[in-house]
């Protein structure tokens, strides 16, 4: 795993975890987010995820928030990176890819307006937060073509 930022030794920094999901046509899973006051980037479109509880390690976070955020079990859960949201939250972010190939609109929403796989090349239309676009191009740039 390869970090983007670095933190002082002895510092505890809040951290998260979200997961690049892509289906056979190499489309991903994008969120579009509440458009409520209170939670980060509110009504942007973003990959699923979520802040890891206290003690939870993003890996296990992951898992979880697919889970509560829409009834999603995925095989395969690979770490790519960290990134900070540093124009949000400033939490630590960790990346993971996997693959799914189901229809997204029959998952059980519990947070969020709506999913919807994306073509890459469609990607740029839509409001996506900073950092979750430059770990999806990190991610698209590096994967096999």
């Amino acid at each position: 795993m390869h970090s983007d930022t670095t933190r002082p030794e002895g510092t505890a920094t809040a951290c998260g975890a979200v997961a690049i999901i892509t289906n056979r046509r190499g489309e991903i899973l994008m969120h579009l987010r509440d458009d409520i006051d209170g939670i980060a980037w509110p009504g942007h479109w973003s990959v699923l995820g979520g802040g890891c509880d206290p003690g939870e390690d993003p890996a296990t976070a992951i898992v979880r928030e697919l889970d509560e955020e829409a009834g999603l079990a995925v095989d395969h859960l690979t770490l790519l990176f960290e990134v900070r949201d540093e124009h949000g939250s400033g939490q630590l972010i960790s990346f993971f890819a996997a693959d799914w190939d189901g229809d997204e609109t029959t998952l059980p929403l519990a947070e969020g307006v709506k999913l919807q796989f994306f073509a890459p090349e469609h990607l740029d239309i839509l409001t996506i937060p900073p950092f979750i676009r430059a770990g999806i191009h990190r991610y698209l740039a590096a994967r096999p073509a």
